[in-house]
């Protein structure tokens, strides 16, 4: 009877001993959860850079506006945090807002050539895109006194050669939010800063409320993580 006790004695303290390894691995799953539903939410309290690390330089860039509404509030906004921008301006937006495209251009922003009709450049002739993108340049130069040495074409085509008869710079992207197929702030703003990294290239649409919202709270989460904005020759330049 000693054996048999002393036997389920020991099987009763390695049970004991597997329900607890048990209980700790469902614990650290459980913590593990709350984690990853943490990053994915983005945390309020962002982590912060060293304090001796270098800046590291990322441009916002917004296209397809002026917008009458919201390219306005994404300048008050820029304006409160001291952040410079990029615009790329249509020519049939810059026609019906030229007070905002004044507007862009007084607060420091840089402006580029969005194409006049946000036509896709391949599919054109090359008179035809010359028209497109002389057009909007001349209309930027007329309301600003200032021409521009930037064009983003339109979803991202562009006929090699073009650049040099133009005397334009094409400027493409790094980071899509894809701003314009969501409202949901929280989805843009994770776009963003899951990604994030130094001389990155945002692509962002002035023409959204969410898109002001989101942009708010990815100015606080980068800049906390070390990030300096800047417009977008600063980053090609580099």
């Amino acid at each position: 009877m000693k054996k048999k006790e002393r036997l389920f004695r020991w099987c009763w303290i390695f049970a004991g001993a597997l329900g607890i390894g048990a209980a700790v691995a469902i614990s650290g799953q459980k913590e593990e959860t709350k984690k990853d539903a943490a990053v994915e939410a983005v945390s309020d309290s962002p982590p912060k850079a060293p304090e001796d690390s270098e800046p590291k330089k990322i441009a916002l860039t917004f296209d397809d506006g002026p917008h009458p509404v919201y390219t306005e509030q994404m300048l008050e906004l820029l304006e409160k945090e001291q952040v410079p921008a990029t615009f790329f301006l249509l020519g049939q937006n810059i026609e019906k807002h030229g007070d905002v495209v004044k507007e862009i251009s007084e607060k420091g922003h840089l402006i580029g050539n969005h194409t006049y009709h946000h036509v896709q450049i391949t599919n054109l002739s090359a008179a035809q895109a010359y028209e497109e993108i002389n057009k909007t340049s001349n209309l930027i130069e007329d309301l600003t006194g200032k021409g521009t040495e930037y064009v983003r074409p339109p979803f991202g085509t562009w006929n090699d050669g073009l650049e040099s008869d133009l005397n334009l710079i094409p400027v493409m992207w790094t980071i899509d939010t894809l701003d314009w197929t969501t409202r949901n702030v929280d989805w843009i703003v994770n776009q963003v800063v899951k990604k994030a990294k130094e001389n990155d290239i945002i692509l962002m649409h002035d023409s959204y409320k969410s898109t002001v919202q989101a942009v708010e709270r990815i100015i606080e989460l980068l800049e906390a993580d070390g990030f300096e904005f800047v417009t977008v020759d600063e980053v090609i330049m580099d």
